[in-house]
C-alpha cells in the first residue's frame, strides 16, 4: 500500500472526514408540516381503508392535491403504515378464450353464478350477476334457491329491457355451466338478439371479470362472517353491495371513477376536471414535479381475453 494510505489509516478514530458534501436539502423536499398533513389525511375515517391509488383521485375529485401516489406510498412506508389490509389471496393468472373488444357500454356483458352459504349445512343460495365489462357496472343480479336456465333467461330479459338493448348490440360471455348453455337461456338470447360467448371447455376459470367481481364481493369488509339466514336477508345484503359497487366504488381499471359514472358517460368530464386540478397543482409548485402530470385520459377500449401482443401494446400505451 502507499504511504498516504498508511498515513490515513493511522489517523485517530475521532477525526472527521474532511471531504466536502452538499449541505442543502433537495429543493422539492416535503416539509415536516406537509408530511404530517399527508399522514393525517390518509388516516382520516373516509381514507383509512383506501390505498393511495384510491385516495389520490378521490381528493382530486374534491379539488384537493396533497402529494403524488408514489410520495404517499413512500411516506406510509417510512411511517410503517404499509400493509395488505385484506384477507384476500394473491391474484391468480388464468388462460383466456377468444378476444372481444368493448368501446362503449352495453356491448359486452359477462356473467356467472356464485354460491352463498346458508345456515343449513350443504344448502346454498345462488347469486346470478351480470356485469358490463366496459363500465364495470353491475347491470343486473338476482338471488335464487336454485341454478336454472330459465331463471337466468328471466334476468337477461329484464336487463335488456331496462338498458334498452337492441338486437345484435350485446355479446354475453360466460363459462360452460348448465344454466349458461341451457335450452331456455339460449332460446331467450336468440329471441333478444344477444350473441352468446363461452369459455373453452378445456380451460377452467377463464371468465376473469366475473371472477374478479365475486372476489371483491366475498372479501368486502362487511361480508357476513356467518352464513346467510334466508333469501330475503341475502337479497338485502347483495342490494347493498351492488349500490356500493356501482355508485361509490372508484374502480382502479377505469381510472378510479365509479362504474355508474362510466356507464352514463360521466367519466370524461370527471377525468378532465382531475387533469385541471393536477395542472394547477403543478403550476403552483413546479419544483415538486419531475415530469408530466398523471395521465387522466379516459379508457377508450376494454378487452375480454385479449391476445398477448395486443395486451403488451396496451400496457405500453398506458404506461
Amino acid at each position: 500500500i502507499s504511504a498516504k494510505t498508511l498515513q490515513r489509516w493511522s489517523l485517530p478514530s475521532n477525526e472527521n472526514d474532511g471531504r466536502l458534501g452538499s449541505g442543502h436539502a433537495p429543493i422539492n423536499k416535503l416539509t415536516a408540516l406537509e408530511r404530517q398533513r399527508i399522514v393525517k389525511v390518509v388516516n382520516e375515517p373516509e381514507h383509512v381503508d383506501l390505498a393511495p391509488g384510491q385516495i389520490v383521485p378521490k381528493l382530486a375529485d374534491e379539488g384537493r392535491y396533497i402529494a403524488s401516489e408514489s410520495t404517499i406510498y413512500r411516506i406510509l412506508k417510512a411511517e410503517k403504515q404499509l400493509q395488505h389490509r385484506h384477507k384476500s389471496k394473491p391474484v391468480r393468472h388464468v388462460k383466456k378464450p377468444r378476444a372481444l373488444t368493448a368501446t362503449g357500454p352495453n356491448q359486452i356483458y359477462t356473467w356467472d353464478i356464485t354460491y352463498l352459504p346458508t345456515l343449513i349445512r350443504g344448502v346454498f343460495l345462488y347469486l346470478y350477476l351480470v356485469m358490463d365489462i366496459y363500465s364495470r357496472k353491475i347491470v343486473g343480479w338476482q338471488v335464487h334457491g336454485e341454478e336454472r336456465s330459465g331463471l337466468a333467461a328471466d334476468l337477461m330479459t329484464d336487463i335488456c329491457l331496462r338498458e334498452g338493448v337492441k338486437r345484435g348490440q350485446v355479446t354475453l360471455h360466460s363459462d360452460n355451466g348448465s344454466p349458461m348453455k341451457g335450452a331456455t337461456m339460449l332460446a331467450t338470447l336468440q329471441q333478444l338478439g344477444v350473441m352468446p360467448s363461452f369459455s373453452r371447455p378445456s380451460v377452467s376459470n377463464d371468465n376473469p371479470y366475473s371472477e374478479s367481481l365475486f372476489r371483491t364481493l366475498k372479501y368486502r369488509p362487511n361480508y357476513p362472517e356467518q352464513p346467510f339466514s334466508d333469501l330475503q336477508a341475502t337479497r338485502a345484503w347483495v342490494q347493498g353491495f351492488v349500490d356500493w359497487y356501482n355508485d361509490k366504488h372508484r374502480h382502479s381499471a377505469i381510472k378510479f371513477v365509479t362504474p355508474a359514472q362510466r356507464h352514463a358517460g360521466g367519466d370524461i368530464q370527471i377525468l378532465a376536471n382531475r387533469e385541471q386540478v393536477y395542472l394547477k397543482a403543478k403550476a403552483e409548485n413546479p419544483l415538486r414535479w419531475s415530469g408530466d402530470i398523471r395521465n387522466w385520459d379516459p379508457i377508450k377500449e376494454v378487452y375480454l381475453n385479449p391476445e398477448k401482443q395486443k395486451t403488451a401494446r396496451e400496457e405500453k400505451k398506458a404506461a
